[in-house]
């Protein structure tokens, strides 16, 4: 997952400013249909319907659907990764650290579940045949290189066990956080951060040192 840049409302030329409100609700029934059909089953016709209007009527809100899913996908990692750089800049400990991401992540699970699960299903085969989205692969690798660094700092420091492989460390924590998108829903039993602290409590059981 990487920074990525604003994206600014798009129309036809010549077509007066879209509204911020209409456009969201668009895009959140966009993420819904992305989500659930996948991005090339998606037709603009089927977001239209979903959205409870013409097809053409979309085109004045966005140039197309590769648009629409650009937005989607970049203001969920612009988000996560303000979370992560705030995380960051905190100066935590190891430990600490890997907390707080694992909380931060269940809340943009929480914020942006549509867009998971299109990061998840289409990140890889977007970034390898479409230019536009070449921001997806470096995302992914700045995400590997922080949470590398991290588990290995708590391994020096002797926070994190040094019989492990970071990597492998690294692939157990990030799929088991980010596969709670399968099946998490908003509003439900838990919050974002009393999941994150259960999770935490399985995962850092075992990775932390034993006393």
């Amino acid at each position: 997952m990487s920074p990525t840049t604003p994206k600014s409302a798009k129309g036809p030329a010549g077509a007066g400013a879209p509204s911020d409100g209409r456009r969201a609700e668009l895009l959140a029934t966009a993420a819904g249909v992305f989500a659930a059909q996948g991005y090339n089953a998606t037709t603009v016709r089927r977001i239209a319907d979903e959205a409870g209007i013409l097809a053409g009527s979309l085109y004045y809100h966005f140039d197309s659907k590769e648009s629409m899913l650009d937005e989607i996908l970049s203001a969920f990692l612009d988000e996560l990764w303000a979370g992560y750089d705030s995380v960051l800049a905190a100066g935590l400990g190891p430990r600490e650290t890997v907390e707080a991401l694992v909380t931060e992540s269940f809340r943009e699970i929480d914020r942006h579940l549509d867009a998971v699960a299109i990061y998840q299903r289409e990140a890889r085969q977007l970034a390898a045949s479409q230019p536009r989205f070449a921001y997806l692969a470096e995302s992914q690798r700045r995400f590997e290189r922080l949470w590398l660094g991290t588990l290995e700092r708590g391994a020096a420091d002797g926070v994190f066990r040094t019989d492990l492989d970071p990597r492998l460390a690294y692939r157990f924590i990030r799929d088991t956080v980010w596969v709670a998108a399968s099946w998490y829903r908003p509003g439900g039993q838990h919050s974002p951060e009393e999941i994150a602290r259960q999770y935490l409590s399985m995962v850092l059981d075992g990775v932390a040192v034993r006393e």
